[in-house]
């Protein structure tokens, strides 16, 4: 039988994917493009903006239009927090929340044995606990860089967002569960491995980790998860996707330091550059705060790579407020700004404040973020020019003779192949930075 994937939203949800396209190939079935007609459609759904949802449901009909015999199975976090809504489009058979996905093969299995009725399991917040451990991962589509998942759910409850009633209390992977997949991961090729979670800083932070993993040391968060993949041997480094300044302070990022293998790069999202709007959004830090953990990482490496999300428009952000944004992201210097609308989420605190901004005022304020987002970039790549940085190069354009990869710092690197020299997919490199180029620099 025929399986198609189709996967909105995060990296996590990519990284299920993954994980459920394997388990479906070790029991014979084949695995075709979501373009293609197939037996069984899954949707991985995201539901962390309206527009996630609304992508969802088309989607979801799109996929019940290649082949209206098939069936369609919706997992997800759309599915998790309105599996009601999800059920009544036309066409799903199956309705699976978060921590379903590592049994999503068995349910489609048991529906095509059954007499067809729809079939919709999704637990409660309450009992989304105990890690939904899918096996490990060893093919993925890219041969250079591998997501490994080693963190679900969130406890922070920050105002605009939905997610800890979509992924549920927090619950880390087994470290030992890790470094296996890790290791097997090196074995197969992969140079760049990149840790990731729902909040990921939060790895073994909930009660009586440490008790039953007593391998972690005395390390305290993502640094045990870190410590042990550094042990393996290889020439090899480690990504964070992200981390949350609600979780990490100044003392928690100077301990990574020590790890020569993980990357001078990290996701710290900002969310807004106003101290009011910071707490009005739930988020347990300052502005002050956030900038004495940038401080700390341009101390250890002036050219580190800071990347950021920030929402415009969140309830009864002032213009002042909004500049304040502005300002961090010139104060910080980031290397990639990511903007959003602030998209109003039934059932969370924010949903419920008054003074919630026009669709135009928000719109307006996200190109404005935009903007000053890409002249950040920019400013970094060129503080970058005539630096080396090691480059994983994990492409190649025939047409325009050039491998492409990224530094340790999070720079897009684009390198011309020549006689005098020659690059290689999938290998580290020290390359010389040179101009800024296209979205990124030129190197050689």
């Amino acid at each position: 039988m025929k399986v198609a994937f189709h996967t909105l939203g995060c990296k996590v949800n990519q990284y299920e994917s993954e994980a459920l396209a394997e388990r479906f190939r070790e029991k014979g079935y084949k695995i075709v493009s979501e373009n293609e007609p197939a037996d069984i459609y899954i949707i991985n759904t995201c539901s962390v903006t309206s527009l996630a949802d609304r992508k969802s449901r088309q989607y979801i009909r799109r996929m019940k239009k290649l082949n209206p015999n098939s069936v369609v199975a919706v997992t997800g976090c759309y599915s998790q927090v309105a599996p009601e809504e999800v059920a009544e489009i036309e066409g799903v058979n199956i309705v699976t929340g978060t921590n379903e996905k590592s049994r999503l093969l068995e349910m489609i299995e048991e529906y095509i044995a059954s007499s067809g009725d729809q079939m919709i399991r999704v637990k409660k917040r309450c009992e989304l606990v105990g890690y939904d451990e899918m096996g490990i991962i060893t093919s993925m589509e890219s041969r250079t860089r591998a997501y490994v998942k080693v963190q679900e759910g969130c406890d922070r409850f920050c105002s605009y967002c939905i997610i800890p009633y979509a992924r549920g209390t927090v619950r880390s992977r087994a470290p030992q569960d890790i470094v296996k997949e890790v290791r097997e991961l090196l074995d197969k090729g992969f140079k760049e491995i990149i840790l990731t979670g729902i909040n990921t800083a939060l790895y073994g932070m909930e009660e009586g980790f440490r008790e039953k993993y007593p391998e972690c040391g005395d390390k305290d968060g993502i640094e045990a998860a870190i410590s042990l993949i550094s042990e393996l041997t290889g020439d090899f480094r480690i990504r964070l996707s992200s981390l949350e300044p609600t979780v990490v302070n100044v003392d928690a990022v100077k301990k990574l330091f020590q790890y020569d293998k993980l990357c001078h790069h990290l996701h710290l999202a900002l969310q807004s550059g106003s101290n009011r709007v910071i707490d009005r959004m739930n988020r347990h830090y300052t502005r002050e705060e956030y900038l004495e953990i940038i401080d700390a990482l341009k101390e250890f490496d002036p050219n580190y790579g800071i990347s950021t999300d920030i929402i415009a428009g969140f309830p009864g952000e002032t213009e002042e407020d909004f500049r304040d944004s502005i300002d961090m992201i010139e104060r910080v210097g980031f290397c990639k700004v990511h903007a959003f609308n602030y998209s109003k989420r039934p059932g969370t605190a924010a949903a419920e404040m008054k003074n919630h901004l026009a669709p135009e005022v928000k719109s307006k304020r996200t190109k404005a973020l935009i903007s000053a987002g890409n002249e950040s970039a920019r400013k970094f790549f060129e503080r970058n020019s005539g630096t080396v940085r090691k480059v994983l190069f994990e492409e190649f354009h025939v047409e325009e003779n050039e491998f492409i990869g990224y530094t340790d710092n999070y720079i897009k690197v684009y390198a011309k192949n020549g006689k005098s020299r020659r690059y290689k997919q999938n290998e580290f490199c020290n390359i010389t930075l040179l101009t800024p180029y296209k979205d990124g620099m030129k190197g050689e």
